[in-house]
């Protein structure tokens, strides 16, 4: 049929088998062009997401564990032993797959506030790992997307979306600047709470008690310095009860429980 492949994987014995090329990109400067999607769990999700998945690069025991799992007819299937594996993508690649797709499209800030009633906003993030960290628990928690400033991470960066054990993937994103953000957001109706440790700031359980608004976006800014003032300085400052004795969560962990 048009666009299948033949399910049988295909042997690779060399790193510089050409059928590779795709994969030996990772050895240098990981290109913004495509996705990578590394272990078991990410590709999965990957393959569920409706992305064009293009190859998907193996070790045989990996295959055994995934072979009933993935649609692998949808993409090309390289096989490798892990040692040969590990030479074509430049480092140990532990997790013994990993899949190269398209990116998702771009979704328009308009959008997506639209089609939700729970945001997670983010400011300066610049983390990859705590962006995918944000974005597992967002998608796990109950958020309908994420909205990121311009100074944020790339979120289809591999290192994010394995963090996010590709929930990224599942999530509407959208990247604007902070005062488009809260422009869509007051135009829909959004309460918006700017999470911060200040001791001032009005407790998230005191205003969950007084009765939650149908559409709420919560603002997280980046580890140390927070929020910029000027986010602060406009929106309602929310905190998370804890222990004066300690300094702050990471914002990973303050994204979930907010």
């Amino acid at each position: 049929l048009p666009g299948v492949v033949d399910r049988a994987p295909a042997p690779v014995t060399s790193a510089d088998d050409p059928r590779a090329a795709a994969f030996r990109q990772l050895r240098g400067r990981e290109s913004a062009d495509v996705l990578w999607a590394e272990g078991p769990t990410v590709v999965e999700r990957l393959f569920g997401s409706g992305l064009t998945v293009h190859a998907v690069l193996l070790t045989p025991a990996a295959h055994v564990g995934m072979a009933d799992r993935l649609p692998l007819d949808r993409a090309e299937v390289l096989l490798a032993e892990q040692s040969v594996v590990n030479e074509i993508v430049g480092f140990d690649l532990h997790r013994g797959v990993i899949a190269v797709a398209d990116r998702p499209t771009p979704r328009a800030l308009t959008d997506v506030v639209r089609e939700a009633n729970r945001l997670v906003v983010l400011e300066g993030i610049n983390d990859f790992e705590n962006l995918g960290a944000i974005a597992r628990s967002a998608r796990a928690l109950g958020a309908d997307g994420l909205l990121l400033d311009p100074t944020c991470a790339d979120p289809y960066y591999r290192r994010a979306v394995r963090v996010s054990m590709g929930e990224m993937l599942h999530l509407p994103v959208a990247r604007a600047p902070m005062n488009e953000v809260f422009a869509a957001l007051d135009l829909a109706g959004f309460d918006t709470w700017a999470l911060t440790p200040r001791r001032e700031a009005t407790p998230i359980d005191e205003l969950v008690r007084a009765g939650v608004s149908a559409k709420v976006a919560i603002v997280m800014g980046a580890e140390g310095p927070g929020l910029s003032a000027g986010v602060l300085g406009t929106r309602r400052n929310v905190r998370i009860r804890q222990r004066d004795d300690v300094d702050s969560l990471n914002v990973g962990h303050a994204t979930a429980a907010a």
